[in-house]
């Protein structure tokens, strides 16, 4: 069984897989201060949960985009697993070329993504990720990770508004039933939904003109589901996608 951990700002999440199946996955808060002891206890209990036998883990593989949590997974992984863990990183086959600048600058976790967009369309693609930040990456029909964009996430940008302007207060991020809004929450939903849609729509209308061949937008994250629904440009959901990629990226690796 190889257990797959995507390390991300805000979420950390975790699947097991038998052969290609993802047989459960968990989604659990990132946080820098948990202990390899404790990383190890709450993997174990997830397992529990799912009645899923921890000692049939023979492969660890990790994506990460917090630098200091690695050791702390990488001791979880000996003492918990007795497996030495394959971080996604320079130096790792992904079988995706990186046409970056500086290719150990890109996130593990937009690699992975690629990688598994690729391997699953085989044409060019613009991968959507909505995490804490939302990242836009563009590959070849060749499977070249040509490069992309970053953006706030939405979270980032909802607690930014209700922070700075004292008389809106938090609301849920959710779908209104009209773009006019009839009421202040109905309004901010309205501009946050179809505000961040618009970033979405109009930032894959300019990398697919500026590409020059066709593409298919696939879209992953916690909030793919419903941007997507609203979205012209998203063709495709895979909430799964990086959880595939790093199944992929450890095949190439054995």
């Amino acid at each position: 069984m190889l257990l797959a951990i995507d390390v991300g700002n805000t979420n950390t999440v975790l699947g097991a897989f038998e052969g290609p199946t993802l047989r459960h996955q968990w989604r659990v808060e990132t946080s820098q201060s948990r202990t390899y002891d404790e990383w190890g206890i709450l993997t174990r209990q997830l397992f529990g949960a799912a009645v899923l036998d921890p000692a049939r883990v023979d492969a660890i593989v990790i994506s990460s985009v917090v630098p200091p949590l690695a050791f702390a997974l990488e001791q979880m992984s000996l003492r918990y697993f007795s497996r030495k863990p394959l971080f996604v990183g320079p130096g790792v086959k992904t079988g995706m070329p990186i046409l970056y600048d500086n290719p150990r600058e890109v996130g593990a976790d937009r690699v992975v993504n690629a990688v598994a967009a690729y391997h699953r369309l085989k044409q060019g693609l613009i991968v959507v990720d909505f995490g804490t930040a939302t990242t836009f990456d563009a590959v070849s029909p060749r499977g070249e990770y040509l490069g992309g964009a970053i953006a706030p996430g939405v979270s980032i940008s909802m607690e930014a508004l209700f922070r700075h302007a004292s008389k809106l207060p938090p609301v849920e991020f959710a779908r209104p039933p009209q773009v006019v809004g009839k009421n202040t929450v109905a309004s901010m939903q309205s501009g946050i939904v179809y505000g961040y849609v618009g970033l979405v729509d109009g930032i894959c209308e300019r990398m697919r003109a500026e590409l020059g061949f066709p593409v298919q937008v696939i879209a992953t994250g916690g909030l793919a589901p419903l941007l997507a629904g609203v979205s012209k440009a998203i063709g495709e959901v895979d909430e799964h996608l990086t959880l595939d990629g790093l199944r992929l990226i450890h095949e190439i690796n054995r």
